[in-house]
């Protein structure tokens, strides 16, 4: 079972045709968990229900009621892509504030449960003097960050080339790599 966290970040929209339907593909069942940004981008597209229909689960954004039974059977590896640059600060100082980070927290101090993270930043991002910092405790914690510039070369602000998919592929690649 591999757990699926979006966040807000460019390239959220394509999760079900870059990443969902080629890890069912590979072999994986999917859940799939959102921030509640990417929650609302993608429930008003219609396309958390599209993600419902491909992996045969409910779409998490919001936090389950105490005493409800929990939507998701238990995960083997998750995998944040794309993670914002404010989710991979908030994963890297241990802010759990929604559904999703509180998942992917959890995991990551959880002893033999890969997690992959896929930082979807430019740049200025990467240069703030906070960043290696974050990265680093994420490293430290046993995450795989997907951050190559062969893989996702870092451009200035809005210097990307228009249409760039993300690198689904390495991401997916990460994810079998780590859960060995």
């Amino acid at each position: 079972m591999l757990g699926v966290v979006g966040s807000a970040a460019g390239g959220v929209e394509a999760l079900r045709t870059g990443l969902v339907e080629p890890a069912i593909d590979r072999g994986w069942q999917v859940a799939v968990t959102l921030t509640p940004t990417a929650g609302q981008w993608l429930r008003l597209t219609g396309e958390a229900e599209r993600l419902e229909e491909a992996t045969g689960l409910p779409v998490r954004y919001e936090p389950r009621l105490p005493g409800d039974a929990r939507p998701h059977p238990q995960v083997d590896c998750y995998v944040v892509a794309p993670a914002s640059a404010n989710t991979v600060a908030k994963l890297a100082m241990g802010l759990m504030d929604n559904q999703a980070l509180t998942q992917v927290g959890e995991a990551i101090g959880t002893l033999s449960l890969p997690v992959v993270v896929f930082p979807r930043v430019n740049a200025a991002h990467a240069r703030h003097p906070a960043w290696e910092h974050h990265i680093e405790a994420l490293r430290s914690g046993g995450v795989r960050v997907v951050d190559e510039p062969d893989v996702w070369p870092l451009y200035e602000p809005r210097e990307a080339p228009a249409g760039r998919d993300l690198p689904w592929d390495a991401v997916l690649d990460a994810v079998e790599a780590s859960a060995k």
